[in-house]
C-alpha cells in the first residue's frame, strides 16, 4: 500500500520462466505492492510451477499477444494503482517507488528506458533501439501535443484506477503495439502524464521481439501506423 492506496502489479508472461519467480519476490520485497498478477499467456512450461512458489495470483489468457495478456490483468487487478512490467529481468522492483513518487501529481507514469546512465552492461539497448524508440516517442509528442517523451516500448508504467477506466473501453491492441496505445489514449483522453528513467537490465533469456533486427525493425514501423492511424482518426473526428 502506498499512503492509502492499494497496488497492483500486473506481469504478462509467455517465455520468462527462468526469472519470474525472482521478479515476483523483487516486487514484493519493496512492501508497497498489495497483489500481483501474473497472465500466463500461453507460457513455456514449468512457469505455473514457478508462480506457484510465491503469493502471486496466476490467471490465464489464451488469446496470443501481449496486448490481450495485459487487458485480462486489468480486468483482474483491484489496486486503486496498476503497475505494469515485465517479469523478464530487464526491469526491477525498486522503480515502483519512482513511478509512485510521481503519482501524487499525474494520473499516468511511463517509465523510459532512453537515459544512457540507466541502461546497464549487457542491456538490449543499442543505437538503434535507443534512438528508434526516442524518435517514435517524439512523433507521439509533436503530433498529439503532450509532454516530454522519450521512450514509446517501455512496458514498466503505472496508472491509477480512475484513469484506467477513462480509456479501458479504447483499448484494443492485442500485440505487442498495446504499450504504444496505452500512451496515444492517455494523451487522447486529456490524461496528465509523464515520463521518467527507469532502470533497464539485460534481459534473461532470448526476447521474441527485441532479440531480432528484422522484428524490431518491423514493430517500429507498425508503432509509427499506428500512432498515424490514431493521429488521422482524432482529426477527423474533430472535423465532424
Amino acid at each position: 500500500m502506498w499512503q492509502a492506496h492499494t497496488i497492483s502489479v500486473i506481469l504478462p508472461t509467455y517465455n520468462e520462466k527462468d526469472s519470474i519467480y525472482a521478479c515476483i519476490e523483487d516486487f514484493f520485497a519493496t512492501d508497497v505492492v498489495d497483489e500481483i498478477i501474473v497472465v500466463n499467456n500461453n507460457a513455456a512450461l514449468g512457469t505455473s510451477q514457478e508462480v506457484s512458489r510465491t503469493r502471486a495470483i496466476e490467471v490465464f489468457e489464451e488469446k496470443q499477444g501481449y496486448g490481450h495478456a495485459v487487458q485480462k490483468g486489468l480486468e483482474v487487478a483491484s489496486g486503486d494503482y496498476i503497475v505494469l512490467s515485465e517479469p523478464d529481468g530487464t526491469f526491477v522492483g525498486r522503480d515502483i517507488l519512482k513511478l509512485l513518487a510521481y503519482s501524487a501529481d499525474f494520473e499516468v507514469v511511463f517509465g523510459s528506458r532512453t537515459a544512457k546512465d540507466f541502461i546497464w552492461k549487457g542491456a538490449n539497448m543499442g543505437l538503434f533501439l535507443r534512438w528508434g524508440n526516442w524518435a517514435v516517442a517524439k512523433l507521439i509528442e509533436v503530433l498529439f501535443n503532450t509532454t516530454n517523451l522519450t521512450d514509446v516500448g517501455c512496458t514498466m508504467r503505472l496508472i491509477k484506477r480512475p484513469a484506467l477506466e477513462r480509456i479501458r473501453i479504447d483499448l484494443r491492441v492485442g500485440g505487442n503495439f498495446s504499450g504504444p496505445e496505452m500512451m496515444l489514449l492517455s494523451a487522447i483522453h486529456g490524461l496528465k502524464m509523464v515520463q521518467i528513467p527507469v532502470n533497464y537490465f539485460p534481459r534473461v533469456g532470448t526476447s521474441s521481439v527485441t532479440g531480432h533486427f528484422g522484428k524490431a525493425v518491423a514493430v517500429g514501423l507498425g508503432m509509427i501506423g499506428l500512432i498515424l492511424g490514431y493521429r488521422l482518426r482524432s482529426l477527423t473526428r474533430n472535423n465532424q
